[in-house]
């Protein structure tokens, strides 16, 4: 079963436009020594969308290839299912444990759609397979009755839901098979989320920071919500960066790129890193939290 805390590290992409294969080495290692339960690479957080599938296959075999031996969930969500499908062969072949797949469209899809890439999807694949629930991205909403249709489908081991989904977590339940797991996204949530039921945190901030995730996702399984509720209130600035600047990625990589765990910039153009007041602000939140180390 998928449970337990997910980490999803940024694809550092060097001067040259490659992915800064050493970096994410680094990163990936990183994780290792922390002791987090699955390694997620090329999510969101990791730039999948950017990247050609050659590059995104090389990816998979250097997580797979450093992961010593923790599971590894690759995305492969793109906006046509012939690809989808080459991109999981790929990650199968190179090892992964877990396939994790958005509805990304260029056109808005429909439920239909949107069913049907996680039926032809299912049925090719010999791995099992997270349903990415990330409407912030893919602009698409899952209603009950497709979260109900798709968990039907043979190899859907979990739901990466929204963080706002946790306080629903009791109904989901009742719409879903045993055996789906139900993990929260969404960093602000997750201890909530956790604490709420959910078996995992699907989390962008574990993948450059895991301590304080391990902390918060440790306690919640050890039963000592107060714990993690404390210690998700202490980083609650970082919640705000991450909320002002749409989304995590562009924190995580300021974060990263000043711990020298990637070169600056090492974001995907056209996407750009933070201004120099940002960056100075979120410099000064991660050493007032104790987490620049």
């Amino acid at each position: 079963m998928i449970t337990g805390l997910s980490a999803f590290p940024l694809t550092p992409i060097a001067g040259d436009g490659s992915v800064d294969e050493k970096a994410f080495i680094g990163l990936v290692e990183r994780l290792v020594t922390a002791g987090v339960d699955w390694i997620a690479p090329l999510g969101s957080t990791g730039s999948y969308a950017y990247l050609r599938p050659d590059e995104r296959a090389r990816v998979t075999r250097l997580a797979v290839e450093h992961a010593a031996g923790i599971p590894v969930m690759v995305g492969i969500g793109a906006t046509r299912t012939r690809e989808v499908l080459k991109l999981a062969e790929d990650a199968q072949t190179a090892g992964a444990s877990a396939l994790l797949l958005a509805p990304v469209s260029y056109q808005p899809l429909t439920a239909d759609d949107v069913f049907g890439l996680y039926e032809d999807v299912t049925r090719e694949v010999s791995v099992p397979v997270v349903v990415y629930d990330n409407p912030g991205t893919t602009h698409f909403v899952f209603t009950d009755e497709l979260y109900q249709a798709v968990g039907r489908l043979p190899r859907i081991a979990s739901i990466k839901i929204p963080g706002a989904a946790s306080a629903r977590v009791g109904e989901l339940r009742e719409l879903l098979p045993a055996h789906v797991t139900l993990g929260v996204s969404g960093d602000a949530f997750g201890a909530a989320g956790l604490i709420a039921g959910c078996d995992g945190w699907y989390t962008a901030v574990g993948g450059t920071l895991p301590t304080p995730a391990l902390t918060i996702t440790r306690a919640v399984q050890a039963g000592d919500h107060a714990t993690a509720l404390t210690e998700s209130d202490r980083l609650k600035p970082l919640w705000d960066l991450f909320a002002r600047h749409g989304g995590s990625i562009r924190v995580l990589a300021t974060i990263a790129e000043h711990l020298a765990l990637v070169t600056a910039p090492c974001l995907p153009t056209p996407l750009r890193g933070l201004t120099d007041a940002a960056r100075t602000e979120v410099i000064e939140i991660l050493e007032r939290l104790n987490l620049a180390k």
